[in-house]
């Protein structure tokens, strides 16, 4: 089953606790602080790997988390870092956050990896905060919190030459008959559900691969039809092949068709209409003027289309000489590597601790992370780490932003479900 789209949430580990712990050993009654640091949450990662072709797994697991960080311990033993998740992914996934609708990576390349969600730092343990001042810090710090976010995943085939063309034109008859690839053929529209690929290896030609796009028809782009959920797949395309159903034996005009799908390329992408592009007027064994041809031909050419091909994929007549002029083609255009513009990049947020200060009447209240962060690894109810306490809060400029909001001595601060009365 294909499935070329998918929507998962990721989450880092969290980091381990810093330890609060004391060297208690014989004859060393009171050897100091000696707890450890928390370890590193696991960091959640994408990797690109060539032999998974379809996000069909992510249909059915949709939530991944990485392992958490060891907590610290005595004799300032470090807490184990948290395992890292790898997920594979085919090549050729494009990576976005849902939150800002950004790119996070686009995996072209076998081995390309992303890191989706970082790991929590560990907490440092109480022999950090040991000072000449303060010999034995009761308080450690806590771990920080794993990243999470939900993530969309959407797959563009990876092929050399695309081709597009309205259903039942005889696409997927070419592809069977220039590749090994064996499609699902049949008389009407809407045959082929699924993108096809295949390697074109014919003699005296380098081989490349090509992709039988499903079924484009007119309004594909605002979502008409099966083709707005394939044109992405012809995005990393270097060439198109525009096939066409010459014989009219369906009552349809080429030219017409050939117009058509075009303006839904120029909808969907500008850079889709501007490819290079040779034209495949299939079934001419059954044309039946081939003064049709012709007048088409000369439409086209008209437009600045010079390569058609009149071919019978069933015959395979002509079909040689189209593959050989798309290798020629392939030759002459260089292999891009997709660039994601600064307006399309994610960009991590920096992690920062945060506050803000409001006033209501004689009450200060600060509140935020920092606020959150701060109460987690203290005791307040310790003489020793009140004093940490507020010399943290005169650290980050809290106390000095009360002293500008115009604080008096006797007014109350609260941070949380903690509160004091200021004094200068």
């Amino acid at each position: 089953m294909f499935v070329d789209t998918a929507r998962i949430f990721v989450k880092s580990g969290d980091g381990g606790d810093g330890s609060v712990s004391f060297r208690r050993e014989k004859y060393v009654p009171f050897g100091g602080p000696d707890g450890g640091d928390g370890g590193r949450g696991g960091d959640v990662i994408l990797i690109a790997n060539s032999n998974i072709t379809t996000l069909l797994d992510f249909a059915y697991k949709k939530k991944y988390k990485a392992e958490n960080g060891g907590n610290g311990s005595g004799s300032k033993c470090f807490g184990r870092d948290g395992n890292t998740l790898c997920i594979t992914v085919p090549v050729g996934t494009v990576i976005r956050d849902i939150n800002s609708d950004r790119i996070m990576a686009d995996l072209s390349h076998e081995g390309d990896k992303c890191i989706v969600a970082k790991g929590g730092k560990g907490g440092r343990g109480n022999v950090r905060f040991a000072t000449s001042t303060r010999q034995a810090p009761d308080f450690a710090e806590p771990g920080m919190p794993g990243e999470e976010r939900y993530i969309s995943l959407e797959l563009k085939v990876l092929a050399d030459v695309g081709l597009v063309g309205f259903p039942n034109v005889g696409k997927s008859t070419i592809l069977s008959v220039v590749t090994k690839a064996r499609p699902k053929i049949a008389n009407y529209h809407f045959t082929t559900l699924n993108p096809n690929l295949g390697v074109v290896d014919i003699p005296k030609i380098t081989s490349f691969v090509i992709a039988d796009i499903p079924g484009i028809i007119e309004g594909a782009s605002e979502g008409v039809g099966l083709g707005i959920q394939f044109l992405r797949h012809i995005e990393r395309t270097r060439l198109l092949i525009h096939v066409v159903d010459i014989s009219g034996i369906e009552g349809r005009d080429p030219f017409d068709d050939f117009i058509k799908i075009n303006e839904e390329l120029k909808k969907y992408d500008v850079k889709l209409w501007d490819r290079p592009q040779i034209i495949a007027a299939n079934k001419a064994d059954m044309l039946y003027d081939e003064q049709v041809f012709e007048d088409f031909k000369q439409k086209v050419s008209k437009l600045g289309y010079d390569k058609v091909f009149k071919i019978s994929a069933a015959t395979k007549q002509g079909i040689d000489e189209l593959m050989k002029e798309a290798a020629r083609m392939l030759s002459t255009i260089p292999i891009v590597d997709s660039h994601i513009s600064d307006d399309e990049k994610f960009v991590p947020e920096e992690k920062k601790f945060t506050y803000k200060i409001r006033k209501e009447e004689d009450t200060y209240i600060v509140e935020g992370s920092f606020v959150d962060r701060l109460l987690a690894s203290v005791n307040v109810n310790d003489p020793d780490e009140l004093r940490y306490f507020h010399k943290v809060l005169k650290n980050k400029g809290v106390l000095d932003e009360l002293k500008s909001m115009g604080i008096k001595d006797g007014d109350t601060v609260v941070l949380n479900d903690f509160q004091f009365e200021y004094m200068l």
